[in-house]
């Protein structure tokens, strides 16, 4: 029986409308002074600190926590900023499977695994009503590794449940192959789910647990049996 379900954000629970892009593309242009500067980086899957040490690399910009503090301090505010303008939503099935997990009689506990810093994640969520859903998570400011991320999660929900977990209790929900790779990581099982970038295809092609083209064609009591 899974006792932890760890949910990924962008492109499993919401799509943002291009927001934190945008907003990553904000700070390159106003904080650094490097227009265009998100143009060629690769968000699908990724850690936020990930994301921007590649920007950093590729545009010689010292890699120091000064400058990753710079980075993060605006983006929070253009996030906020652009979540507002931009035409989200919150993916087909979310709060239907939300709620069935809780009516289970015996209901795991819902985190995230996400690689969002933490504030990205709450200001998301916070915008769509969702931030409440969650009792615990791993974050992008927890470790620039979505696998460390992953043990971070486990960890933190095994906390809070005051007992060991083992890996087939845990069951990780995402839109990408970086998602069923952390999965792996912890022994969980996956549910990847072809709301994101990747066809429903593609994310079989990596054997998932199971796989949907979107969350309401998830029966609740299969993946949390």
């Amino acid at each position: 029986m899974v006792r932890l379900v760890l949910f990924d954000i962008d492109g499993t629970l919401i799509q943002s409308g291009g927001a934190g892009e945008q907003a990553f593309a904000r700070v390159c242009a106003t904080e650094f002074n490097v227009p265009h500067g998100a143009d060629r980086l690769r968000f699908a899957g990724r850690t936020d600190p990930g994301i921007v040490r590649e920007f950093f690399q590729r545009h010689e910009i010292e890699l120091s926590r000064d400058n990753f503090r710079r980075f993060f301090d605006s983006y929070v505010f253009w996030l906020e900023h652009l979540l507002h303008q931009t035409g989200g939503r919150i993916l087909p099935g979310v709060p239907d499977l939300l709620d069935g997990m809780r009516a289970l009689p015996e209901p795991p506990m819902i985190g995230l695994l996400t690689g969002n810093i933490r504030l990205g994640a709450q200001i998301k969520l916070t915008h769509y009503e969702l931030w409440g859903e969650f009792r615990t998570g791993g974050f992008g400011d927890d470790d620039e590794d979505r696998n460390g991320i992953a043990v971070v999660a486990r960890n933190r929900g095994s906390g809070l449940l005051q007992r060991d977990l083992l890996g087939e209790e845990v069951l990780v929900i995402g839109d990408t192959p970086l998602d069923i790779g952390c999965a792996r990581a912890i022994d969980a099982r996956v549910l990847a789910v072809a709301t994101g970038s990747y066809r429903l295809d593609q994310l079989q092609d990596h054997h998932p647990t199971w796989a949907a083209a979107n969350l309401q064609e998830v029966c609740v009591k299969e993946v949390c049996g």
